[in-house]
């Protein structure tokens, strides 16, 4: 695969990034140093290898699950910045 400007320009456009001639020229070599890594990879034999499914040998000991109290709506909201008296209040952050 060949890192060009029309693909760095889409993932500019798709990350919403600007960059300079030079970012771009940069950016561009660094893709494809990374596209040549993934690409030597592939030279390997892995017939004989079997898929990794997790990354140790170790198995996870879970505990049973134990019912236990929970703080009140008032201890819960006790330090909160603001609230609504049953309710945290947070400063909205999705703009439409």
């Amino acid at each position: 695969m060949e890192v060009n400007d029309a693909l760095v320009n889409k993932l500019a456009h798709l990350s919403k990034l600007t960059f300079t001639e030079q970012e771009k020229k940069d950016i561009s070599k660094d893709l494809q140093n990374m596209i040549g890594f993934v690409e030597k990879l592939n030279e390997l034999d892995l017939k004989e290898v079997e898929p990794l499914m997790h990354m140790s040998e170790e198995i996870n000991v879970l505990r049973e699950d134990v019912i236990k109290g929970s703080a009140s709506r008032e201890e819960a909201l006790k330090n909160a910045p603001e609230t609504d008296g049953q309710f945290f209040l947070v400063p909205k952050v999705i703009k439409k």
